[in-house]
């Protein structure tokens, strides 16, 4: 009977001081109940992204849509063509693109990221391809229950440029990729550690 309390105890040691299982690490703070978080080697950083547009004409804005993945969120613009250039950076305000006016963002956003796409958000006969309404929120795009988005607004288009102000929970890691018609932004929920 003692020689198997012994190996407990040493058995329940050993647990205690190994490393989480490469699944997932322990979330800080998660001392009374055990929850696991994903590993996710982001590597991103927080500096500005820029993209360089397609060599074909510009395609215009079709949609934008959101989702909600293990270890960031994304936010896909849907491209009526080859995927334009584009600037995303963080900034203090994020300006709308005719009048330069604010976009408001409500309380509760960290930091707000501009992003700026180079191509319209119309046809060549000026009809809008995107129905977003200057500087509400962006119409189909819900934001509740994400780790790192807060609140999104369509900040206009006008001369080829479309501007979208995004307001996240904090200043997090981000990557901007082009993927045929689309341009992805992925938001990291949490810094790697």
């Amino acid at each position: 009977m003692k020689k198997r309390l012994i190996v407990a105890a040493v058995v329940l040691a050993l647990a205690i001081a190994m490393p989480a299982a490469p699944g997932g690490a322990l979330s800080a703070g998660a001392t009374h109940r055990q929850e696991r978080v994903p590993f996710c080697g982001i590597t991103w950083g927080s500096g500005i992204k820029r993209g360089a547009p397609a060599n074909s004409p510009e395609s215009p804005l079709d949609d934008i849509r959101v989702g909600r993945h293990d270890c960031f969120d994304r936010m896909v613009f849907d491209l009526d063509g080859p995927a334009a250039g584009y600037r995303v950076q963080y900034v203090d305000e994020v300006h709308d693109v005719a009048a330069g006016n604010v976009i408001p963002l409500r309380r509760g956003t960290g930091a707000r990221l501009e992003i700026v796409l180079k191509l319209p958000a119309y046809d060549l006969g000026g009809n809008p391809t995107y129905d977003g309404v200057s500087p509400r929120r962006l119409p189909r795009v819900g934001l509740t229950d994400f780790d790192a988005f807060r609140v999104a607004k369509y900040g206009g288009s006008f001369e080829g440029r479309t501007i979208v102000a995004l307001g996240v929970r904090a200043r997090l890691p981000f990557r901007v990729t082009k993927l045929g018609n689309r341009i992805v932004l992925d938001v990291a929920h949490r810094w790697s550690q």
